[in-house]
């Protein structure tokens, strides 16, 4: 293959094989080393890398003898968490210990400290308390506020505050880091940059000047009171950080921690389609480094390692969703020639089979900005591109992405071209121009297509910032229209969700008629996991919607959560004590019995039993009318 180097140093041999003595910046991250575009440090350090800089990886440190490994970086420690928070890799919605961790070698769990992002930058200034430490990735961004932590069942102060850490980069990083390594590199010291996008910065509260336009959210110690008046300035706080996140239009935000405050620049603006490019050319390895093989490898790479992704950003933005805190709204895209050559460059692995697994990214048939206007005024800040409706505003087109998708269909080598990514259907039934729908159907589904309508209540619906339950209806039937006129077999599979703010035990028991009317049989649902820096969680901390202040329903207690996901899987037998339980509460008899509406059979050892109709009205229903 061509444009390929070896991996970067994991070790003080590889270093020295480099020809190096001490590197310039040294990246201490909670998951192994993976060398792929899906991966960040994989991204982060190839573009310093690129950008002229030494750059050695620390993956997963257990003691000082692996922080001290490279010794004293020239300029600055980076350091994330990994590719998803280190708390949602150690725990379930349910707060239970997970045995698994797709991100490390062997796949077993354990290898990462909880909240790894301070455990690592506490460390690393207690062993160098002179060397700057600036940490980034998604579990640093979106902790970058004061932030209700589920585990802890607290607000916890700013990552930036709780760690120690010099600088806080938020959102894709790869124009921050060049910028400020490029600054260390020219002598500035790591505290007079204060003045790069997408960072975040402490200051001492009497030095601080505000500068004109700075929007303040309630101070941390204001915010982290747990009674009605700390939570309504935690969901006030919650408004103005979705709303400021926004390249064009974003301002200055500032919370006060104690004596410090910590400073968020507005954000940097997204890479556009050339430096997209530039980052996706980059000669990744596409792997697990291979002192991982003994271990069994590093699971994470197998799905993504035959994909390809196209895009950044989603203008989507579920409220639960945590994508739009991080990349943004504004959606980029890498051309149509970049992603082709890495399509090629695939080919021509050793163990590749003929299949693209995915060509996608946050959501997958996406190709655009959602409207002209956002590219100068920037995203509305008070309403969705998609929700309730689509916005008139809207451009809805697959006209790019079916290019790309033909021109992959066409290379040599390649047997099908699958799309794994979340398809967001309500943008796809708005395309006046049914090509892509059509061709979806034909050429890009390996038997099962999912998609994601979350629930059937239009209630909960609108608290997950998610069109109506009737445009999911749309979509279902055209699919299966179409995919009957190809004369496929193919199913829609439906991501769906318990326990979501605003969801009660009715909403629950109407979702699960729904599955019921739909013949669907869930084998896994998501409980709602209320995880940092989206609104949802927000909705959960606090009881309130942060857009209307209106007072939201908060599922809580482990038996209603139980019940509303047991609902969703009413049809399996060691769920039928608290199915018939959720029923009989909400007076739901009707559901109890044998009949093709029932959803679970009465409990007779109880000696309850359902009502039931008369066998003449049951007998008479199909009786055919005489002529």
């Amino acid at each position: 293959m061509e444009d390929i180097m070896p991996f970067l140093p994991i070790t003080v041999e590889e270093m020295r094989q480099y020809g190096w003595e001490q590197p310039d910046f040294v990246i201490v991250t909670g998951d192994a080393y993976v060398d792929h575009p899906s991966f960040g440090t994989a991204i982060i350090s190839r573009v310093l890398h690129q950008a002229g800089y030494k750059v050695c990886i620390v993956p997963q440190p257990q003691n000082d003898k692996d922080y001290n490994r490279f010794g004293r970086p020239k300029y600055a420690f980076l350091v994330n968490g990994g590719n998803i928070d280190s708390m949602v890799a150690h725990y379930t919605a349910a707060k239970k210990r997970r045995s698994d961790d797709a991100y490390t070698a062997g796949g077993k769990s354990g290898s990462r400290p909880d909240r790894a992002v301070t455990v690592y930058t506490k460390k690393l200034k207690s062993l160098y308390p002179d060397v700057p430490v600036c940490i980034g990735g998604l579990e640093a961004s979106l902790r970058r506020f004061a932030h209700y932590d589920y585990w802890d069942d607290r607000v916890r102060p700013s990552v930036l505050i709780d760690s120690g850490a010099d600088l806080l980069m938020y959102g894709m990083g790869e124009k921050h880091i060049v910028e400020i390594a490029d600054r260390l590199a020219a002598g500035e010291d790591i505290s007079s940059l204060t003045d790069i996008l997408g960072t975040c910065y402490s200051v001492n509260a009497a030095e601080y000047t505000p500068i004109s336009g700075v929007q303040e959210c309630g101070a941390y110690e204001l915010v982290s009171v747990p009674d009605e008046k700390g939570k309504r300035l935690y969901a006030k706080a919650c408004k103005i950080q979705q709303a400021e996140h926004d390249a064009v239009r974003g301002r200055t935000v500032i919370q006060r921690h104690g004596q410090k405050i910590v400073v968020q620049n507005p954000p940097m603006p997204p890479l556009t389609t050339e430096e997209m490019d530039a980052v996706y050319g980059l000669p990744f390895m596409r792997d697990y480094h291979p002192s991982y093989e003994k271990f069994g490898g590093v699971p994470g790479i197998k799905e993504v390692k035959f994909s390809l992704i196209h895009n950044r950003g989603c203008f989507g933005a579920c409220n639960f969703c945590s994508i739009a805190f991080h990349q943004g709204r504004q959606v980029s895209v890498r051309s149509r020639e970049s992603v082709i050559k890495e399509a090629k460059q695939l080919t021509e692995m050793p163990d590749f089979k003929g299949y693209i697994h995915d060509v996608g990214g946050p959501t997958a048939n996406f190709r655009r900005p959602s409207c002209d206007g956002q590219l100068k005024k920037g995203l509305c800040p008070d309403k969705k591109c998609l929700a309730p409706s689509v916005c008139p505003a809207v451009k809805v087109t697959h006209e790019d992405y079916l290019k790309l998708l033909r021109e992959l269909r066409a290379l040599p080598k390649i047997k099908k071209v699958f799309i794994r990514s979340g398809i967001r259907f309500d943008y796809l039934i708005a395309d006046q121009h049914e090509e892509f729908f059509k061709e979806l159907v034909k050429h890009h589904i390996s038997g099962q297509l999912k998609v994601a309508p979350e629930h059937s209540s239009n209630r909960v619906l609108k608290r997950m910032g998610k069109p109506p339950i009737e445009v999911y209806n749309r979509f279902e039937k055209r699919f299966y229209e179409l995919t009957e006129s190809v004369g496929k077999k193919q199913y829609l599979v439906p991501y769906l969700m318990s326990s979501h703010p605003g969801s009660t035990k009715k909403d629950a028991i109407e979702l699960a008629v729904f599955l019921k009317k739909h013949g669907l049989h869930p084998e896994q649902v998501q409980d709602f996991y209320p995880t940092p820096g989206t609104v949802s969680t927000c909705m959960f901390y606090t009881g309130l919607d942060p857009d209307t202040m209106e007072p939201v329903y908060v599922p809580r207690t482990e038996r209603e959560k139980a019940e509303q996901r047991a609902l969703l899987q009413y049809f399996k037998p060691e769920n039928k004590a608290l199915v018939l339980s959720a029923l009989k509460k909400e007076g739901r008899l009707n559901l109890i019995g044998t009949g093709p509406n029932c959803l679970v059979a009465p409990d007779k050892r109880q000696g309850y039993s359902a009502p039931k109709k008369p066998k003449k009205t049951i007998r008479n229903i199909h009786k055919p009318k005489k002529k």
